[in-house]
């Protein structure tokens, strides 16, 4: 065991006692690399520092879960990520604007929409479509069609094998397209 890894169970297993300077120390070790990942979700700094802030709370609350299994980075970039997707939801939920509204105010003189309208109506078909997919099937796609994670990357964070990583990717697509085309 190498003694970075050995370190990070000792800094852990203070965490668990409660031991507030191990929770900072961990804090600083990871949140750079986890701001970035909310930050790549959220597209946002302020409600990226949040997800983030509140995916920490989240990992030393429910630390006595961490079995080891992967690395503690890998543990906490999937809280972040899960924390960061449904915080990315909340604020589409509520930046959702009547399709009747978007029409009236979009149209031209003579009431012609302009493409771009219906560029972002097939962009919001394709993010609700993706809503109905099973769920590793949409956590898969958003992480490498929204935040641009490759195979590897994405394998880490779902635990999954690189083969098993790319085959529910192409799942995914082929179940996303079925369900626009019948939508």
């Amino acid at each position: 065991m190498s003694h970075k890894k050995e370190h990070i169970d000792v800094l852990l297993q203070l965490c668990l006692e409660q031991k507030q300077s191990a929770q900072l120390e961990v804090y600083n070790r990871y949140y750079k690399a986890m701001y970035n990942t909310a930050f790549r979700i959220v597209k946002n700094s302020a409600e990226a520092e949040d997800v983030m802030q509140e995916s920490f709370l989240n990992a030393f609350t429910k630390l006595h879960t961490f079995k080891g299994e992967v690395t503690f980075g890998a543990w906490l970039k999937r809280i972040v990520v899960n924390n960061s997707i449904y915080h990315y939801r909340k604020q589409q939920k509520q930046n959702e604007v009547d399709l009747d509204d978007i029409m009236y105010k979009v149209e031209d003189n003579d009431g012609i929409t302009s493409d771009h309208v219906f560029t972002e109506l097939k962009a919001q078909k394709v993010m609700e479509t993706m809503k109905q997919l099973k769920d590793n099937y949409r956590v898969s796609l958003t992480l490498h069609l929204i935040e641009g994670y490759d195979y590897e990357e994405i394998s880490t964070i779902m635990n999954m094998s690189y083969a098993n990583c790319r085959t529910t990717i192409s799942r995914a697509k082929e179940s996303l397209r079925k369900k626009i085309q019948f939508a």
